[in-house]
C-alpha cells in the first residue's frame, strides 16, 4: 500500500495497533484466525497496523513464519489503513524480510533494533542502512527499546535518508523530548513505544501516536485515549487508562513474559482463539491471573 510520505507521517501520530501471530493446535501460524482481530481494529478506527512486532511474537518466528505472516496479514488488511512490516534479528534475514514485506505491499518497515550482545552505535547505523538498501525505497520506522546508544547516535539514526518515524519504547520522556527538539527541522513522527499507560507522558513531550498490543481485545478503548489526548483532555484519558490498569499489570508479571499471554487468553475468551503462546513466553496463565483476567473481560463487554 503505497501512501504520499505525510500522509503516513500523519497516520502515525495515531494509534500503531500491533497484531498477534495466532498458531494453530500443532503450533503452525494459522493467519485466518486473525481476519476478526483486523476487523474489529479497522472498525474502531485504529490508524496503522504491525505485523511482525513484538506482540506478535515476533522473535519466536523463524523466517518463513515472519514472511508467511507479513503476506497474509497484507491480504487481510486489504489496504484498509497502513501496514507496517516489522524486521530485524541478524541482518541477513533482516534484508530477506524487508525485500519479502515490500514484495507483499506494505507501506512501511519497522525495524527492531538489533539484540545482538555486541551493538556498536554506529554499527546499528549499518545495520539500517543496510535494511534500507534492502527496502528499495520504503519509509522506515525505528524500534528503539535501548536510548543507551546515545542521543547522538539516535539523532544520526533519526536522519537517515527514508526514516518517517521513531517508536520510542524507552521510559525516558525527558531524553525523548530533547529529541524531538533536536530534530524539529525534519518533522519525524515520534511514537511512544510503551502502549496506553505511557501515552499521556510521551505526548506531553511531543510524541502524538502510541502503539498498542490492546488494540486485539478493546481497539475502541484505544481509539477512546488517543481522542482525549488529541482534544487535551488528559484527565478523560487517564480515566481511560486507569480502566485498562488492571488488564496491563497482568502483562508485566513474570518478568513481562504474560505480555502476550494475557492478550491471547483475553481473545480467547471473547471466542477468537489466535492459539497459544510460545516459549519464552508464559503459558497458560496461572489460576490466579485467569481468573483476575475473566473477571475484566466479563466487565468491558458490559
Amino acid at each position: 500500500m503505497t501512501l504520499p510520505k505525510q500522509t503516513l507521517r500523519e497516520a502515525l501520530n495515531g494509534i500503531s495497533g500491533i497484531l498477534v501471530t495466532p498458531f494453530n493446535d500443532v503450533d503452525e501460524v494459522d493467519p485466518p484466525r486473525l481476519q476478526p482481530v483486523i476487523d474489529r481494529a479497522v472498525d474502531a478506527g485504529v490508524h496503522v497496523l504491525v505485523a511482525n512486532g513484538n506482540t506478535s511474537e515476533f522473535y519466536a518466528l523463524d523466517a518463513s513464519e515472519a514472511e508467511r505472516m507479513v503476506f497474509a496479514t497484507a491480504e487481510l488488511v486489504a489496504g484498509r489503513v497502513p501496514l507496517l512490516g516489522g524486521v530485524g534479528k541478524n541482518i541477513k534475514d533482516a534484508c530477506q524480510l524487508a525485500r519479502a514485506s515490500r514484495a507483499a505491499g506494505v507501506t512501511a518497515l519497522m525495524v527492531h533494533q538489533p539484540p545482538d550482545p555486541f551493538v556498536a552505535p554506529r554499527g546499528v547505523i549499518d545495520y539500517v542502512q543496510r535494511i534500507a538498501e534492502a527496502g528499495e525505497g520504503l519509509p522506515l520506522v525505528l524500534y528503539l527499546r535501548d536510548d543507551g546508544i546515545g542521543l547522538d547516535t539516535i539523532e544520526m539514526l533519526a536522519r537517515l535518508p527514508g526514516v518517517v518515524g521513531l517508536k520510542w519504547a524507552c521510559p525516558t520522556p525527558l531524553r525523548l523530548g530533547t529529541l524531538i527538539n533536536r530534530t524539529r527541522d525534519i518533522d519525524l513522527a515520534w511514537v511512544g513505544g510503551l502502549a496506553e499507560s505511557w501515552a499521556p507522558a510521551f505526548y506531553a513531550v511531543g510524541s502524538r501516536g502510541f502503539t498498542s498490543g490492546l488494540i486485539n481485545v478493546l481497539p475502541a478503548r484505544s481509539v477512546d485515549i488517543h481522542a482525549a489526548l488529541q482534544s487535551g483532555d488528559y484527565e478523560k484519558a487517564m480515566q481511560l487508562i486507569n480502566a485498562t490498569a488492571e488488564f496491563e499489570e497482568l502483562r508485566t508479571e513474570e518478568r513481562n513474559g504474560t505480555n502476550v499471554t494475557v492478550v491471547k487468553t483475553a481473545l480467547q475468551l471473547i471466542g477468537n482463539d489466535c492459539g497459544r503462546v510460545r516459549p519464552p513466553g508464559a503459558w497458560p496463565l496461572t489460576s490466579t491471573a485467569r481468573d483476575k483476567l475473566i473477571r475484566l473481560v466479563q466487565e468491558s463487554a458490559r
